[in-house]
């Protein structure tokens, strides 16, 4: 199932590697896409969506659904 989240506070590599480690934490099997200039996240996961955004926001990023 594609989701798409609206992270913001993502402003460099780091941070999109730190929001695409915490997904694959998750769903190894995850297909994440990061646009770090739109602040949008999309994740093709089985996972239910408040566990991917739990996810994102202990890596301390605001997550909007």
């Amino acid at each position: 199932m594609q989701q798409i989240f609206t992270v913001t506070g993502m402003t460099c590599g780091h941070c999109e590697k730190a929001v695409l480690q915490a997904i694959r934490a998750l769903d190894p099997q995850a297909q994440v896409h990061i646009d770090r200039s739109q602040n949008r996240v999309e994740v093709e996961s089985t996972e239910p969506r408040e566990k991917l955004a739990g996810a994102i926001a202990e890596e301390g990023y605001q997550v909007q659904a």
